[in-house]
Formats: structure tokens, C-alpha cells, sequence
């Protein structure tokens, strides 16, 4: 099995230039306003759901008690909001597939 590597915005672009036909220029420029529009939705505290990929959901953590491992010392931990991906049933597939 090879190792895995990392995907990034220049290999999505690469990808569309090759698969669709865009120009190297626009298949770059459609990444980044796919991504732009995805990010800006989440800070806007919506979710971001894409059909057999996953959703990328929301969560507000409340404040809580955390313990420094180190020392032992009790510290509080704000509230936050935190970002999770929740893979769809077709992509976990697909993982467990090795497709």
C-alpha cells in the first residue's frame, strides 16, 4: 500500500485543469472561490453539507474545567466553537474500499 501523501489547493487545480479542461489560471481561481464560499458560510455559523463527501458541522463548546497534566493546577477553559467533519456513508465506503 503506498504511503499517503497530502492533498492540496494546487492538486485540486491540477486535477480540474487536467479532467475538465480548464485553464491552469481558472481551475486555480475555481478552487479558491469554492473554498472562499465554504469558509465564509462557516463563519457565518452556518454548516456546510456536500452530498456524498461529508458535512462539515458547527459545535459550540461550553466553558469547562481543565487540569494541567504537567503540575496538576486546575485551569478554565473558555467556551468555543469548533469545526468537525462528519464523513458520509458513501465516503466512509469508499475509504474502507481503498478507493
Amino acid at each position: 500500500m503506498p504511503v499517503a501523501g497530502t492533498l492540496t489547493r494546487a492538486d485540486l487545480a491540477e486535477s480540474l485543469h487536467h479532467e475538465v479542461g480548464l485553464s491552469r489560471a481558472d481551475a486555480a481561481r475555481l478552487v479558491e472561490q469554492i473554498l472562499t464560499h465554504m469558509c465564509e458560510a462557516l463563519s457565518k455559523g452556518e454548516n456546510v453539507k456536500i452530498s456524498g463527501f461529508g458535512s462539515f458541522i458547527l459545535r459550540d463548546k461550553g466553558e469547562r474545567v481543565g487540569r494541567n497534566p504537567k503540575t496538576g493546577v486546575e485551569v478554565p477553559i473558555a467556551p468555543r466553537r469548533v469545526l468537525t467533519f462528519r464523513a458520509s456513508q458513501m465516503m466512509r465506503d469508499r475509504i474502507v474500499a481503498g478507493n
